[in-house]
């Protein structure tokens, strides 16, 4: 089995490189033999923030994070990051958690691949 990390560091909305990333996150997810990890550092930490509401037909990167996570992917967001933005654990996402950098070091290690966006 194939172990992915994916470190996304950009904003939710404003830029594309965290929707890209999970997109590509999302379509490893759903393949065999392939197992995804992400964790959301610096203004990605927003990404994983609950209640999302964007216009219809737009991307929404908390439904994304959803798909991705599937399968048994874990998804960390950076507790120290998620503090500096006044995000409480409270308001993350399903399936997300707070997490630290000893986790993120960690998931370098056990990765195949690290891809960051």
């Amino acid at each position: 089995m194939a172990k992915n990390l994916f470190i996304l560091n950009d904003p939710p909305y404003g830029t594309e490189r965290s929707y890209n990333g999970l997109r590509l996150a999302g379509a490893l997810a759903r393949r065999d033999g392939e197992q995804v990890r992400i964790f959301l550092l610096g203004d990605a930490a927003a990404c994983a923030k609950r209640g999302q509401q964007t216009p219809n037909g737009y991307y929404n990167l908390e439904r994304m994070l959803k798909v991705a996570g599937r399968g048994g992917g874990e998804i960390g967001v950076c507790g120290t990051c998620m503090d500096a933005r006044g995000i409480t654990e409270d308001e993350l996402a399903d399936g997300t958690q707070r997490s630290t950098l000893e986790v993120l070091t960690d998931w370098v290690q056990w990765a195949d691949r690290t891809l960051v966006f």
